[in-house]
């Protein structure tokens, strides 16, 4: 443990304090806080799944420097790896050791865009209850104080993951834009804005702006409604960015140069030998260690064509069952849980 760690620091300080105290005068951000909205808990048993997932992450030193070196800097840090190497399951570590409420996760297909992320406007319900004449004022879905006559707007609009993000909290919040080499090649270069300037305006309430000032909008953690002042969103604590590549394309330098960079090596025996104890238990990982044991016929099947951890995990967990537990059933075992993801014999 270094003293300048914040992710995996002392917990006895107050490590995000000591993080404000450090902000990067280029990297000021001054979103007036919705003492409204309140960040969901990741205490709540709605995440207990995603808590549990976050404490089993096994970060070595040189992923700790990195991730502390995109929380001080106010970056994105984009983690590349072989599929299976922990880079989405960093992001839930990062928020379960920093207690930053559940991870806002964006997932990109070639069809994503960046409006995508930011909010969803469904106009077409919106014209429907026009036509019905259901725009009445509807006071029991807004707070009593709203300047949005009626709420008209604010129920057909909801922050997407990465809108959510950016709402002004005391707390960075983290975000999981998952395999983003998925997307379409525009998509980074969309980001640059947002991910430089930490805000981004919704057009729809900037139009009205002059004559309904404050809106109340739907979140994508279905916490309550923000409040969106001016049409504008703008962070206070700049979220923890966490982006994952699988390698499938390049990205422009642009976009390159603003990131934070961590490659996930392939864990070694030892490692894998923590992460079954972590996961596990230690008996389970002693017994799959050593000569002719799980773990051994694992490096040896990823020598020859990738192969992802919880396929090992898999796999001892169905030794623990009782399955396939003599020495000569061991190929079985491998057969039918360590399929080769890519190589030669991949299938």
């Amino acid at each position: 443990m270094k003293d300048w760690w914040i992710y995996k620091g002392d917990r006895a300080t107050d490590r995000l304090a000591r993080l404000a105290e450090h902000q990067p005068p280029w990297r000021t951000f001054d979103g007036e806080v919705d003492l409204g909205y309140e960040v969901p808990s990741l205490d709540d048993e709605r995440y207990a799944a995603d808590r549990e997932r976050g404490a089993g992450y096994i970060a070595d030193e040189p992923e700790i420097d990195l991730v502390n070196t995109a929380l001080y800097l106010r970056r994105p840090l984009l983690v590349t790896g072989v599929p299976g190497a922990g880079k989405s399951t960093l992001a839930h570590s990062i928020a379960e050791d920093l207690e930053l409420g559940p991870v806002l996760r964006w997932p990109i297909t070639s069809r994503t865009t960046l409006r995508d992320g930011l909010y969803r406007y469904d106009a077409l319900r919106r014209l429907e209850d026009a036509n019905l004449g259901r725009l009445e004022q509807r006071p029991d879905q807004l707070p009593a104080e709203s300047t949005d006559p009626g709420g008209s707007i604010g129920r057909y609009l909801q922050l997407g993951p990465l809108g959510t993000a950016f709402l002004p909290t005391e707390r960075p919040r983290v975000l999981l834009i998952d395999e983003i080499d998925k997307g379409d090649i525009d998509l980074p270069g969309d980001l640059l804005t947002v991910l430089d300037e930490g805000r981004f305006d919704i057009p729809e309430l900037v139009r009205l702006s002059e004559s309904t000032p404050r809106v109340a909008v739907g979140t994508d953690d279905q916490a309550g409604r923000a409040w969106i002042v001016g049409g504008r969103v703008r962070c206070r604590a700049f979220p923890v960015v966490v982006l994952t590549s699988n390698g499938e394309r390049e990205f422009p330098p642009a976009f390159l140069r603003r990131c934070i960079r961590l490659n996930l090596p392939l864990p070694d025996e030892d490692k894998l030998h923590r992460i079954i104890v972590r996961r596990i238990g230690r008996q389970a990982a002693d017994e799959a260690r050593g000569p002719g044991g799980v773990i051994e016929t694992f490096l040896k099947r990823r020598s020859h064509g990738e192969l992802a951890t919880d396929q090992l995990l898999n796999a001892v967990q169905l030794r623990l069952a009782g399955a396939w537990t003599a020495p000569e059933d061991l190929a079985r075992l491998a057969d039918a849980t360590m399929h080769q993801l890519s190589g030669p014999d991949a299938t």
